[in-house]
């Protein structure tokens, strides 16, 4: 049995090593050390520029993993393309090339590694691959032999060390003929300007055709819940269900119905449990953006469904926030227009640095000068300033305040009934202490979209904010809930710490913090909480520690410049708050 500290999961994995290394290391190893090294940096680019992560790293081998055979092939091929041309300003006896394997394949992760047979069997193909080529098993080709127009060479069945049968391998032509082609095509539909997607009938895979109005009842309930979310359009349900019991191309559902995104998935309904499987697509290029499995007991049907439904929506709408993102940082700025120069403030604005603030003001302001009725750039400008203010880079907090309402209440205003505007407003009011505001601007958000994650978040920050720490953790337990790779997952586990924190559960409030800065988290006032956590614990070496991290990320911080400037902590838990980091050595 796996230790429950361990996490099974099926994913793709790319491993890579260097033909002839030990020879290159004998003629002149600092050379080939420096070479290593910056072909690593350059497939390391790669490979996140594909959504793939980088797992190891150590001598001549690299092991990364991806979430879609489509991105892991689609990688491999570029790295040896781009190292082919690298390689041309080698001299010959300095050439490197590496030789990559790619299988689809179950792995046990624990913490940022992987390991099991799945990444054994990668490792195994690596060695059959040629220097500067790429090999990939059965189970990787079967995903991707319809999806990248490469040609593939079935290279036979072999024996991997350790694995009971053997492997069926295939060889990727790196021909240049071969070279994958995506349809440029103009879209039947005009894309829409706003991000869109299509939810394709969820497939019953029960082989019960009775069985069909529950699959059609979890796709019909996304599209509503979908359609609550004022940010991105939703084709109609009558559109997505002529491709019933059809196999389409998402390409081409994408092309027919002008859409970005294209949601697909099965129901599997046996006894009392179901089984769902979901993911989400980019259209035009294939790309699998998330991909997820639910089992459930079946005790009431409706209340199942309503709990899919839930799940799913608040996984999807911050991947679609994410691809969004990062699709606009993408673009040169030249090219932006109105919808994507907003968005690319909304990725300065995540960025949470002075820099990228001030950089997100540009953007929105320069939004709102060519389409003043948008009403999210007034509520990114809100955010901005708000943050401002939290992470207290401004010397004018009270000029802030009012300027940040003044900008989020236009939002609102002109689209009062979209949760983002709601939220920023919510933000400001936070921003300026006014709690009970804020708590009914977050309640009036989750009416709204009860399924919207930062909504109930936002809802228990403004309780916890406001020296209501006991109520505010079902919100933000909430919110993890909904949507547990958000891109506010961080802020999401610090709150929990500075929940506890305020209850003066201590090792809680340590165990979140630190969980939170794992997640590499912007704001500084998360170590300030562990630090008075472990002064109030007597854990004093611990304390100094993390004190000199914190000092590290706010030089010149004192408890004077807490108590009058801080505006996340209520005022019944502040001198608890100030006490605990005087214990652990900050000066007055």
């Amino acid at each position: 049995m796996v230790p429950e500290e361990f996490k099974r999961k099926l994913t793709a994995i790319l491993s890579a090593d260097v033909e002839g290394y030990s020879a290159l290391m004998r003629d002149d190893e600092e050379a080939t050390v420096r070479t290593l090294n910056t072909y690593k940096d350059m497939m390391s680019i790669v490979i996140e520029r594909n959504q793939g992560r980088l797992v190891d790293s150590i001598g001549d081998n690299l092991l990364a993993e991806f979430s879609s055979v489509v991105d892991v092939v689609r990688c491999a091929v570029q790295i040896q393309e781009d190292l082919k041309e690298k390689n041309k300003e080698q001299s010959e006896n300095r050439k490197m090339e590496f030789r990559i394997g790619i299988n689809l394949g179950d792995v046990i992760q624990e913490g940022d590694r992987i390991y099991g047979d799945g990444v054994n069997v990668a490792a195994r193909i690596e060695s059959l691959a040629d220097g500067g080529g790429v090999c990939i098993s059965r189970s990787a080709y079967d995903q991707v032999k319809k999806k990248l127009n490469f040609r593939y060479e079935y290279i036979g069945e072999h024996a991997v060390k350790n694995i009971d049968e053997p492997v069926r391998v295939y060889k990727v032509s790196m021909a240049p003929e071969a070279k994958e082609t995506i349809a440029a095509e103009k879209p039947s539909v005009p894309l829409q300007d706003k991000p869109s997607i299509a939810v394709l009938p969820f497939v019953n895979m029960s082989g019960d055709p009775e069985q069909e109005y529950f699959s059609d009842g979890v796709t019909e309930d996304i599209i509503t819940a979908l359609s609550k979310i004022r940010w991105f359009l939703v084709t109609a349900r009558n559109s997505t269900f002529s491709y019933k019991g059809k196999s389409p191309d998402i390409r081409q559902v994408a092309s027919d119905l002008g859409v970005r995104y294209v949601l697909e998935g099965s129901v599997r309904k046996a006894g009392n449990r179901v089984r769902i499987s979901a993911q989400l697509i980019e259209g035009f290029t294939g790309n699998h953006v998330w991909a997820e499995n639910y089992d459930r007991e079946l005790v009431d049907i409706f209340e199942v469904q309503d709990e899919i439904t839930r799940t799913v929506i608040g996984a999807i709408e911050p991947e679609l926030t994410r691809a969004e993102l990062h699709r606009a940082k993408m673009k040169r700025p030249e090219n932006l227009d109105i919808w994507d120069l907003c968005q690319r403030g909304w990725w300065h604005r995540f960025q949470h640095t002075r820099e990228d603030f001030a950089q997100a003001r540009q953007y929105f302001q320069r939004t709102i000068d060519l389409d003043p009725q948008f009403g999210l750039a007034y509520a990114g400008l809100s955010e901005v300033l708000s943050y401002e203010i939290m992470f207290d880079l401004t010397d004018t907090p009270s000029e802030h305040g009012e300027a940040a309402i003044r900008a989020a209440r236009k939002g609102v205003e002109l689209d009062p009934e979209d949760t983002r505007t709601r939220i920023s407003l919510g933000r400001a009011y936070i921003a300026t202490r006014r709690h009970q505001k804020a708590i009914q601007e977050f309640e009036t958000a989750i009416k709204i979209n009860p399924h919207y994650a930062i909504a109930h978040y936002q809802l228990g920050v403004a309780y916890l904010y406001s020296g209501r720490a006991e109520e505010s953790l079902p919100h933000i337990e909430t919110a993890i809930r909904l949507s547990p790779t958000d891109l506010f997952f961080g802020p999401f586990i610090a709150r929990l710490g500075q929940a506890y924190l305020a209850l003066k559960e201590y090792e809680k409030a340590v165990k979140y913090s630190r969980e939170a800065l794992c997640h590499k988290i912007p704001q500084w006032p998360v170590n300030a909480y562990e630090v008075s956590a472990l002064g109030h614990l007597g854990y004093l070496e611990e304390a100094r520690e993390a004190l000199s991290e914190l000092l590290r990320r706010k030089p010149g911080l004192k408890i004077s410049h807490l108590k009058d400037r801080h505006v996340s902590i209520s005022s019944d838990s502040m001198e608890d708050f100030l006490e605990g980091l005087r214990k652990a050595g900050l000066p007055e």
